[in-house]
């Protein structure tokens, strides 16, 4: 039986291969774009508001930050206690174009000593967890010209 691909949080991404984008909100008042999207009101505390449209962001950025994750959290993260722990790098990403920070892991296999600051990285579909009947989807970051 093929698995149902179900995004992780709907609404906050789209699309397939070079298609992928992560989906913000930008407030027509002030401009401000937000990511996690915002959909009631502008975040911005020197903005009166204004209406909040989708936009898809840039699909590329450099290293703000990053860390990796040598332990299993505790709950309500999920995981297979059975199953050894993977650790996997975290990245904080500021987006080209909107110069905001995003956060995400790094592709598999991607570790934090293959990372530096200032490196472009690009959004690509990513795999958050399986079980019997679901694949959960999410996003994850590249390096740019590392091969899928």
């Amino acid at each position: 039986m093929a698995r149902t691909r179900k995004p992780a949080v709907d609404g906050w991404f789209t699309g397939e291969g070079d298609g992928f984008r992560l989906l913000g909100t930008r407030c027509a008042a002030c401009g401000s774009v937000f990511f996690p999207r915002e959909d009631v009101h502008c975040r911005n505390p020197g903005c009166a508001g204004g209406d909040l449209e989708e936009v898809p962001l840039s699909q590329r950025g450099r290293i703000w930050s990053y860390t990796d994750s040598r332990y299993r959290p505790p709950s309500p993260y999920v995981s297979d206690a059975e199953l050894p722990w993977e650790p996997y790098a975290l990245i904080a990403v500021e987006l080209a174009s909107e110069r905001i920070v995003v956060l995400g892991q790094a592709v598999p296999g991607i570790t934090a000593a293959d990372l530096t600051v200032g490196m472009e990285v690009e959004v690509v579909p990513g795999v958050l967890g399986e079980d019997a009947q679901t694949t959960w989807t999410t996003w994850h970051w590249r390096p740019t010209g590392v091969a899928a």
